[in-house]
């Protein structure tokens, strides 16, 4: 497949790039600073999620568009996940994406959103991602939203987790975790194979 994948230097999205190569895709990474995504076979063009003419061109040259854009360059993190998603709406049109959410999207067991409980150091982060959710399945969009656990990071590739729905997930100990190099494998399985169009779903151990 060629995967256009938007915001591919970070921890997340350098993961599911390599996810992506292992599998053989042919990819286009797009960022703010595209000499970071030096890889070889890998295209890398520079893009900023606000230049929506720019992000259509891209998303209609791919098969499915990947965003992995997190809201921590203008420290308004509310403000700034409301204007990724509706540069999302804006640009992507009738292309499919697949997204990385937040854990923040997620709800508790009782139905109250996990961002109204998150450290408070990282709630207005969580509080701006699940309002770009909610804006995202509003619109027509022909996206998936994939969630990490309440912990996401670096660890190993195992290719063993489960996958939820959008009430968060813990183990036994009352964690909720994943690697991102697993949360990876989840969501590319989600790009060959969508079993979950227009909908949030997360991973986790």
């Amino acid at each position: 497949m060629k995967l256009f994948v938007l915001g591919g230097t970070g921890m997340i999205g350098s993961r599911i790039v390599a996810e992506a190569l292992s599998r053989g895709h042919e990819l286009t990474i797009g960022s703010r600073s595209p000499e970071v995504a030096v890889l070889d076979g890998v295209q890398s063009v520079k893009l900023d999620v606000s230049d929506t003419a720019a992000l259509a061109a891209q998303a209609e040259a791919a098969d499915v568009t990947i965003t992995a854009v997190s809201p921590r360059s203008t420290g308004d993190a509310i403000a700034e996940s409301n204007a990724y998603a509706e540069a999302l709406i804006a640009g992507l049109g009738g292309n499919r994406v697949v997204i990385v959410g937040g854990a923040g999207s997620l709800n508790l067991p009782d139905g109250s959103p996990v961002a109204d409980v998150v450290p408070e150091a990282y709630r207005a982060e969580a509080q701006g991602m699940r309002q770009a959710f909610e804006k995202i399945a509003a619109s027509d969009l022909d996206f998936t939203v994939v969630a990490p656990a309440g912990l996401i990071e670096p660890g190993e590739r195992t290719g063993k987790f489960r996958l939820g729905g959008r009430e968060l997930m813990t183990d036994e100990a009352g964690n909720s975790r994943i690697s991102a190099e697993d949360y990876a494998v989840a969501l590319m399985d989600e790009v060959e194979t969508p079993t979950h169009n227009r909908e949030i779903f997360h991973a986790a151990y």
